[in-house]
């Protein structure tokens, strides 16, 4: 006789205060772990003042009992930054912590740049910043709460990812940028993080295209762009990417064109591939623009699919409604005294 399945009962809130009884277990009080999860999943670093800010205490010996521990124990790794040391970062890398939590291979745990560690300090006072909404993190947890929320609506291989190619033949990672994405309570609301780092939109147009598709099967979604002060010039650049992907569908006589277009572009640019003729030539000057340099950099990995998200007018319908919006948030904490790096956001 075959039994049914056993329903698949995962939630983030299940799943949250799963890791956190676990990492309680290690020796630390129920608000000390609730931070630490929050730091693993979403930074893997932070500075004493977001302790302060999430346990609701001001800054003195609690917060110094706190972070002395992590060292001493050797959870985390004290970071000095700046001349005078002010803020330190305190870099999380106990590998027991991370397994604890079902993240013992996350790229959180590496050392890395100064510059990559204060950019996830960004990302997690946005994240501490709205307690209200509850945060997914690892991509394992957006896979398995869109799997849930979207009830099959959207295939997984549209799910947001990259395709890497190698010896052992073609894998994809979903969700492969690392970024919060915070959901409302009842769940139909759904806000996506992005941090600005330069003066290009273009990773941030590739960011889009990739999750063309998941926004189209949200109910209600924003695209919340965080902008460091000295990036606030950016957002220009940033909101013309934003009108171009999702609130700009394109003609099908473009698409129809660029059906041509993209493949002969490909095909041209394999070595002894020859000249490119007159209609080449003419479509490059015509579609120069960082927009279609975008959908063809995109189009390589998705092909025709690309096409149909970007005639599309779902996303311009949703933004027209008032339930898909872009919203600039300019970042009012100092970061600059983190790092002694001239030009780090």
């Amino acid at each position: 006789m075959m039994f049914p399945t056993e329903p698949d009962r995962w939630t983030l809130d299940i799943a949250t205060a799963g890791r956190v009884e676990a990492v309680a277990a290690f020796g630390v009080t129920e608000r000390q772990a609730q931070f630490l999860v929050h730091a693993l999943l979403h930074a893997g670093v932070f500075v004493e003042r977001q302790y302060c800010q999430f346990a609701h205490i001001v800054h003195g010996q609690k917060s110094a009992d706190f972070v002395r521990m992590l060292v001493e124990r050797r959870w985390a790794t004290p970071v000095a930054t700046g001349p005078l040391h002010r803020g330190r970062l305190f870099h999380l890398h106990y590998k027991p912590l991370w397994a604890a939590i079902g993240e013992p291979d996350n790229r959180f745990r590496k050392a890395t740049t100064h510059g990559r560690l204060i950019e996830r300090v960004m990302l997690l006072d946005a994240v501490l910043d709205e307690p209200d909404l509850s945060w997914l993190g690892p991509a394992i947890d957006k896979r398995r709460h869109f799997q849930r929320a979207l009830a099959g609506r959207l295939d997984l291989r549209a799910f947001p990812h990259l395709t890497f190619h190698g010896d052992g033949g073609t894998t994809s990672r979903l969700f492969p940028d690392k970024l919060p994405i915070g959901v409302e309570p009842h769940g139909r609301r759904h806000v996506l993080l992005y941090l600005v780092t330069g003066p290009s939109a273009m990773d941030f147009r590739l960011f889009l295209l990739r999750h063309t598709e998941l926004l189209r099967a949200l109910y209600q979604w924003e695209i919340r762009l965080l902008v460091p002060r000295p990036l606030v010039a950016a957002t220009t650049a940033y909101l013309r990417a934003a009108r171009d992907h999702l609130a700009s569908p394109l003609d099908p006589a473009v698409i129809d064109e660029l059906k041509w277009f993209f493949p002969e572009q490909e095909r041209l640019a394999q070595p002894g591939a020859g000249a490119p003729d007159a209609r080449l030539l003419r479509d490059r000057s015509a579609y120069r623009a960082p927009q279609f340099t975008a959908l063809y950099r995109h189009w390589l990995v998705a092909r025709n699919d690309a096409f149909w998200c970007a005639g599309s007018p779902t996303l311009a319908d949703a933004i027209d409604r008032g339930e898909g919006q872009v919203e600039c948030v300019p970042l009012t904490r100092q970061y600059l005294h983190l790092s002694n790096l001239v030009g780090v956001a």
